[in-house]
Order: C-alpha cells, then structure tokens, then sequence
C-alpha cells in the first residue's frame, strides 16, 4: 500500500509538463528555485509550488544555503517509477512474444 501510495505521488508529479521541465533541468545538476523559474517566465512562488509535489513526491530533494534554496534530483522515486514500468514492459512484451509465436505457428500449419 505505501509503494503503491508512492508510485501515485510520482505519476502525478511527472503528469505536469512544468514538472517534467524542472527534472530535465536538474538533470544538468543543482539549481535553485530562481534559476529554475528564469527560463519558464513563472513567479517564483509558482515555480516553488511545483518543486513542493516533486518533493513530496520524492523525486526532487532542497536545502537551504544561505538565503537561497536550493533543489536537486532524488532518484529514489524514479527508480521505483522505473522497476514498475520495466516490469509491465517485459510482462507485455513475453505476452506479445507468445502472440507472435502463435500466428507464426498457424501461418506455417495453413500453408
């Protein structure tokens, strides 16, 4: 239950173009809240919001130094993000393997 609760924050924070565009920004490294809402044009309380359900969701970590907070990418989230992709992927794929393997069998049984 508390994955599965996990897995709905992160799905949630990546539905959000925004959200998505903040990841891939600090995929180049740390970066802070104003330096992340420059490129967008959004306020900086906009930007802040978005930053708060990525963190919530574990997928983005701040700290702050000085007078400014700064954000960078939690991995943990993602990675749990990406063991249940990957294992729906291989289900559907093996699935589709066999449906492969069926039609090939009948088509050479037809001829």
């Amino acid at each position: 239950m508390v994955q599965q609760q996990a897995l709905d924050r992160a799905f949630a924070a990546l539905s959000d173009e925004t959200r998505r565009g903040i990841l891939t920004r600090l995929g180049d490294g740390p970066a802070t809240i104003t330096e992340l809402a420059e490129p967008s044009g959004m306020t900086l309380t906009g930007i802040r919001k978005h930053v708060d359900v990525l963190e919530a969701a574990g997928l983005v970590t701040t700290e702050k130094v000085g007078r400014v907070r700064q954000v960078q990418l939690g991995t943990e989230r993602l990675d749990d993000a990406m063991a249940w992709i990957t294992f729906y992927q291989r289900l559907w794929e093996r699935r589709l393997d066999g449906l492969e393997a069926y039609f090939t069998l009948k088509k050479g049984t037809e001829s």
